[in-house]
């Protein structure tokens, strides 16, 4: 007797909920930034006038000493002189509540940030974007009903049937995480494909100088604008796919006892980040036993013969790592560069370390993707103090192609 329609139709959906038979691969990574640009060393001259505080000439001086101590070089920042003109309430506490005109900016920017990602990242995996089935966006910027998820898969033009998942205020380990939620549907739904997305700004998170908070300062000289774009999926089509990297596993903790290291509130002046001195000692006391479980699946490898995308959260971080692992100082250098010439772009920061990796790769002719290293770590840190973490087996380049037309040029000086 045949099948009823209900039957038929529970018998396509019970085919499509197949697993794949391999682990879930990183097909395609780009990455985006706004176009206006700030030197590090003029930002403190533009932040101070545009908030009409430069009477405040010893919290400029205090503010221009931590801005050289971040190591960044430059960063692109959507909030210019022209935007804040226009939007006064975000320079000026007394001026009334930002909230509504920072959720504006935010509800045009980070979709549109992420659009110029992904057509990069699609044209790079060379398939159609009909192709996509699941799109996971993440970003601490901005909240809305429906989200950056839905205006995104819009202005990309993706199917009606895209199957979509928002991640919103998850903060700086939010790179790992949306690749965490990506690797599980790949392997847990046969063909997929998985656009990821982290897209973000500082435009929620912008304050004017303040003699009565002038912690807030630290955090105004260290974000900038990004968003980045990873495809992701299982099973790879020979000579269809070109994976570049394997997501072996996603593991993610938080630290006991440290619910006011790393935090925000969202007031209605904007977002009240909240950032400690114990941040460094949390992470690199907890680093690696988080990554000695991931570790044991590939034999143990000493850290230092794997690579390593890290979230570039400040120089501290960084040396605190550093130490704890007894890296080698070349072992951080992707995530530096991308720290000197973006500063920390919240969630977006370790996947834009990775795409530095993959360059960086190019760049030396290494026979892998991953710095001539066969495993390596993808980590991230946020507010919980959460630590998100995956390791990565890195594919052989002669697996992949070149786009000639992508410009590869490197800022770092390479080891």
């Amino acid at each position: 007797m045949p099948p009823t329609s209900v039957q038929s139709s529970g018998l396509k959906c019970q085919k499509a909920l197949q697993a794949a038979e391999s682990v879930a691969t990183v097909l395609a990574i780009a990455t985006a930034v706004p176009p206006t640009e700030f030197l590090q060393s003029e930002y403190p001259d533009f932040l101070f006038r545009v908030c009409d505080c430069d009477a405040k000439i010893a919290l400029k001086d205090k503010f221009r000493r931590i801005c050289e101590k971040t190591e960044i070089r430059k960063r692109n920042i959507f909030l210019t002189e022209e935007v804040l003109k226009a939007n006064p309430s975000i320079c000026f506490r007394d001026a009334g509540h930002s909230l509504r005109e920072r959720q504006d900016i935010a509800a045009v920017q980070v979709p549109k940030l992420a659009q110029e990602a992904a057509v990069k990242a699609i044209k790079e995996w060379g398939r159609p974007k009909s192709d996509i089935t699941h799109v996971v966006f993440g970003t601490t910027c901005g909240i809305h009903m429906p989200g950056a998820d839905l205006q995104f898969s819009k202005l990309m033009g993706l199917e009606t049937t895209v199957k979509r998942v928002m991640m919103y205020q998850i903060g700086c380990s939010g790179g790992a995480a949306v690749l965490r939620v990506a690797k599980d549907l790949a392997e847990n739904n046969k063909g997929a494909r998985v656009l990821v997305v982290c897209s973000e700004g500082t435009a929620l998170g912008f304050v004017p100088p303040n003699e009565d908070k002038p912690e807030e300062l630290v955090e105004t000289a260290l974000f900038g604008d990004g968003a980045v774009c990873v495809i992701v999926g299982a099973d790879p089509i020979p000579k269809v796919d070109r994976p570049l990297f394997e997501l072996l596993w996603a593991g993610e903790c938080f630290v006991p006892e440290s619910d006011k290291a790393v935090y925000g509130d969202l007031t209605e002046v904007g977002m009240d980040f909240h950032l400690t001195r114990k941040v460094p000692f949390l992470i690199s006391d907890n680093i690696a036993k988080l990554l000695n479980q991931a570790r044991k699946i590939v034999n143990n490898p000493n850290w230092n013969d794997m690579f390593w995308a890290i979230h570039g959260g400040g120089p501290a971080i960084l040396r605190k790592i550093e130490t704890a692992l007894q890296l080698a100082p070349h072992k951080l250098a992707a995530t530096r560069e991308v720290l000197r010439e973006y500063g920390n772009v919240y969630s977006g920061s370790c996947l834009f370390a990775l795409d530095q990796i993959r360059l960086r790769s190019l760049a030396m002719d290494a026979s892998t993707t991953g710095e001539s290293c066969e495993y390596g770590f993808l980590c991230a840190f946020g507010p919980g103090l959460t630590m998100d973490a995956l390791l990565l087996s890195s594919v052989p380049t002669t697996a992949n192609f070149v786009d000639e037309t992508r410009n590869y040029t490197l800022n770092a000086v390479l080891p």
